[in-house]
């Protein structure tokens, strides 16, 4: 009698090993030529491996849901010599001292094999393909997470698009590949805290983070994982502001080939309280706080694709309301055309984001690191309000908006952040509307 070694095949350039499902055949069976001996699983198609030949099974060198690689040995088959193996031996005899061996061989490869193997594995009724596998593994999903996870596949089978968009939105960091030799270090780890997975349905769309989305996504997270943000809210009456641009935007316009905006009056009433208060001008590195000498303002603009970026404006505290406006303009336009140079958007030390620009009253945001600050201007509104004269007080209509300070407790108390955004607004209500420029 000779041993045929029933192999894994073949099943397309991208199909690299498959997971068993089910064995059709038990140790000890008859099976005929091109009959059915297991059905097995890929990320692409369920297929069953038929024998070559004709024989017994003799042996199963894997069990169920696990993991093989083509053209890896699966089972052993008992055949008759005169049916055998004639391609491979020239007779009976030296099929038997020369199999034998590899036969042993390939029991302690699949030994190995399954000692080094992933801990993710089908569990219950649950199963996993080869892909689904890989992509855990990979991505440190722990077993517990892949259990959890739900599935939009058949009899509710998790697919490569469930997983993907559950990594889109899973907030913990993904361990890192390890060697073959160290797959099994998993079991031992600290379990990590789990996270609701958020699974699209059929008619849900899953979008990739582009790369800008991704570094923006990154660095936000970072940035509440770095500083302890406190918020200080304080409302500004801007009617003086808004009459006087009202009056001379036009001539301003004609004179300088700019258009004035709002954005560069409150610039430069930031940049005076900076320089008032020089310790919300800095950094935190380590143990130490670095005081800036300059005052670098970056300013949040929108990109064609949704995403903000925020170029700076350096030694803002030394321009003028004319050189402001042609710096902000400039930037912004150059930001919207993608135009903008690497140094242009480094070297900030506060940051303004213009939340009133998409109708927002006011907002919370992320301070962008390693600045320890960063103030939210929000819409310009309308309202009734008292009005304080010598004469006495009075409820008329002003325009009044709402600053938002978000900045790092770690360096700035409560005291300086409130006093900061105040110095701001009493700029800002100081507004000389006899001011020519």
């Amino acid at each position: 009698m000779a041993k045929f070694e029933l192999k894994l095949p073949k099943m397309g350039e991208s199909v690299a090993e498959a997971t068993i499902t089910s064995w059709l055949k038990e140790v000890g069976d008859t099976i005929e030529a091109d009959e059915a001996v297991l059905e097995i699983a890929t990320d692409k198609v369920d297929s069953e491996v038929p024998s070559e030949v004709e024989g017994t099974l003799l042996e199963k060198l894997f069990d169920v849901d696990d993991v093989v690689q083509v053209g890896q040995t699966i089972a052993i088959i008992e055949t008759d010599a005169d049916v055998a193996v004639s391609d491979s031996t020239p007779t009976e005899t030296k099929e038997e001292t020369t199999q034998a061996p590899s036969v042993a061989e390939v029991s302690k490869t699949v030994e190995v094999a399954k000692e080094a193997a992933a801990p993710i594995t089908s569990s219950g009724d649950r199963f996993y393909s080869p892909l689904v596998r890989n992509i855990a593994k990979e991505e440190g999903i722990s077993q517990a997470e892949l259990d959890a996870m739900p599935g939009t596949g058949k009899d509710g089978r998790v697919t490569k698009n469930d997983i993907l968009a559950y990594l889109n939105t899973r907030t913990t960091q993904p361990s890192q590949p390890v060697q073959a030799s160290q797959q099994v270090q998993p079991k031992a780890a600290a379990p990590k805290e789990e996270k609701a997975p958020v699974v699209p349905t059929g008619d849900d769309e899953v979008i990739e983070m582009t790369r800008m989305g991704k570094l923006i996504a990154h660095h936000m997270t970072a940035s509440v994982q770095t500083s302890a943000h406190v918020q200080s809210f304080i409302e500004a009456d801007v009617t003086k502001i808004w009459n006087w641009r009202k009056k001379v935007k036009d001539a301003f316009a004609k004179r300088e080939g700019e258009n004035l905006t709002f954005t560069p009056i409150f610039m430069e009433a930031i940049a005076k309280a900076l320089r008032d208060f020089p310790m919300m001008n800095i950094s935190v590195q380590g143990d130490s706080i670095i005081k800036k000498k300059h005052v670098n303002l970056g300013m949040a603009a929108a990109l064609p694709d949704g995403n903000l970026i925020v170029p700076v404006i350096k030694d803002a505290d030394q321009l003028n309301l004319v050189g402001l406006t042609k710096k902000v303009n400039d930037l912004a336009n150059r930001a919207r055309q993608n135009k903008l140079k690497p140094d242009e958007i480094q070297g900030g030390t506060y940051t303004v984001t213009n939340v009133g620009t998409f109708g927002s009253i006011m907002g919370t945001p992320i301070i962008n690191q390693p600045q320890v600050g960063i103030l939210a201007l929000g819409a310009i509104r309308k309202v009734p309000a008292v009005v304080e004269t010598p004469e006495g007080d009075f409820i008329g209509i002003r325009y009044r908006m709402f600053l938002s300070h978000s900045y790092d407790h770690r360096v700035v108390n409560g005291a300086l952040g409130g006093q900061f955004v105040k110095a701001v607004k009493d700029y800002l209500e100081a507004w000389d509307p006899n001011r020519e420029i």
